[in-house]
């Protein structure tokens, strides 16, 4: 399972998840469905997420029991 911190980095940043899903491509809905783990994201989303967020993924993005 991967867990994130997403909200924290809107947060920090001031943005909502309208705001972010613009950013990134996505729907708000998904970042939503991420947010509350219901979700995994591809490479590609998350290397974007992070981005935005001026972040390593590490940062944003850690993965769970294996």
């Amino acid at each position: 399972m991967i867990s994130n911190r997403m909200k924290e980095h809107r947060a920090r940043l001031g943005l909502n998840q309208e705001e972010l899903a613009r950013l990134v491509g996505v729907r708000r809905e998904t970042i939503s469905n991420l947010e509350k783990g219901r979700y995994n994201p591809s490479l590609v989303l998350a290397w974007n997420i992070a981005k935005v967020f001026g972040a390593a993924i590490e940062e944003v993005f850690t993965v769970e029991g294996e």
